[in-house]
């Protein structure tokens, strides 16, 4: 079923994790609801309940009033946030939410568990269904408490859950043309669209100019693939002098063990492990750094990467994943090969010791490629997507089947 240009649309968003969990997909599926709510769309979300209040609510999300259905989940205490809808509740549900809310688009977020189930019943009833993908599921085998040969085969059978549920879906986006690439290379699934999560740009206020301080920022999940042990290292090879401190905001299971290597390399007085913060205090610390540093391997864009851009910082990055999309080498920042400190500290050390003509550059720089991320764009192209219409500006660097919207 597509709906009319000319008419509002009632769209279903179906997530397994959403807020209050704090990670990039759950902040995309937010901000997402939020804004085509903002354009007279009519909106609803199906979420895993974070507590003991299961049914239709109405909440407070990104400054809007949204109708959200919570289902009864079993917290998977391995992972910091993943809940999963129990199995002989979830296909009942799924009926009647679609029931109640006779939605002319399904949105699943994640393909595991809410979104595998809501597109099957939703494809089922001729509802048109968009699938994005968030997650790679190589990443999850980190929380999968199993010896090695049985870790491979639960890799598998995710691979596989992951490929029939966007076969289901008769479009499928993601953040980059990366992770297009890495989707398409690893299932049966073609055609997928590279559409930027975006970002509000203009609520950011950059403040351009040297800092007076040398502060380098990370901000995200404090869990393996993050690599801060990489970033903990090269603030160890900084020259002293240079008055180099590390900002860590975010959270997870690696906290203690880096703040253990930050005492062994010497460095613990120069890191701050900050944890979760407002989003106040989030804007502050973009507002004061001098660098953002990601050196990530498993970005499929990074939302934090594009709020350090929008706050006008230079990024030096991991040349992994998504980060290239992003961090152009020279022109915001820099990229550097995965893992490695030294290149790294070489970096972060060229963007610290940069003279303040060449640090303005950096910045103006990173203001402009972030533009072409704004929230705006990206609510455009899924209205598009919904609607079965062209996607008049793809994301830069797709490919060519981008410019399609199936």
């Amino acid at each position: 079923m597509v709906a009319r240009a000319t008419t509002p649309l009632r769209i279903l968003i179906g997530c397994d994790t959403f807020a209050p969990d704090v990670n990039g997909a759950a902040r995309f599926a937010e901000r997402l609801a939020a804004g085509l709510l903002d354009r007279g769309h009519d909106v609803q979300v199906v979420a895993p309940a974070v507590d003991r209040a299961t049914g239709r609510r109405v909440e407070r999300h990104a400054g809007r009033d949204m109708v959200v259905h919570r289902l009864y989940s079993w917290r998977y205490r391995p992972h910091p946030w993943v809940r999963f809808a129990v199995p002989w509740e979830l296909g009942r549900a799924s009926e009647r939410i679609l029931d109640e809310v006779r939605p002319d688009v399904v949105h699943f977020q994640s393909q595991l568990n809410i979104g595998r189930v809501l597109a099957k019943h939703a494809g089922e009833r001729g509802i048109r269904v968009v699938g994005t993908n968030h997650t790679m599921p190589d990443n999850l085998m980190q929380f999968v408490p199993l010896p090695a040969p049985v870790v491979r085969l639960v890799e598998r059978w995710v691979w596989r859950v992951t490929e029939l549920a966007f076969l289901r879906a008769d479009v499928v986006t993601t953040p980059t043309p990366n992770a297009a690439r890495y989707l398409e290379e690893r299932t049966s699934v073609r055609g997928v669209l590279a559409v930027s999560c975006g970002l509000d740009v203009a609520s950011y206020a950059p403040v351009l100019g040297l800092r007076p301080e040398h502060r380098i920022l990370f901000v995200g999940r404090v869990e393996e693939e993050k690599r801060i042990d990489v970033l903990l290292r090269a603030l160890a090879r900084l020259p002293r002098v240079l008055g180099a401190s590390l900002e860590i905001i975010g959270d997870g299971e690696l906290r203690e063990r880096l703040a253990r290597l930050a005492a062994e390399l010497g460095v613990a007085d120069r890191v701050l492990f900050s944890g979760l913060v407002s989003d106040e205090r989030l804007r502050a610390a973009f507002a004061t750094a001098t660098v953002f540093a990601i050196p990530s391997t498993a970005e499929l864009q990074s939302i934090a990467t594009m709020e350090a851009m929008a706050s006008g910082l230079p990024v030096v990055a991991a040349n992994a994943m998504a980060l290239p999309h992003l961090v152009h080498d020279g022109e915001n920042g820099y990229l550097v090969p995965p893992g490695d400190d030294e290149a790294l500290a070489a970096a972060l050390a060229r963007v610290l010791e940069a003279s303040p003509e060449e640090y303005e550059r950096l910045q103006r720089a990173s203001l402009a490629l972030v533009a072409g991320h704004d929230i705006a764009h990206t609510i455009t192209a899924f209205e598009r997507i919904y609607r079965g219409e062209p996607i008049v500006d793809p994301l830069p660097g797709a490919s060519a089947h981008s410019t399609a919207a199936g």
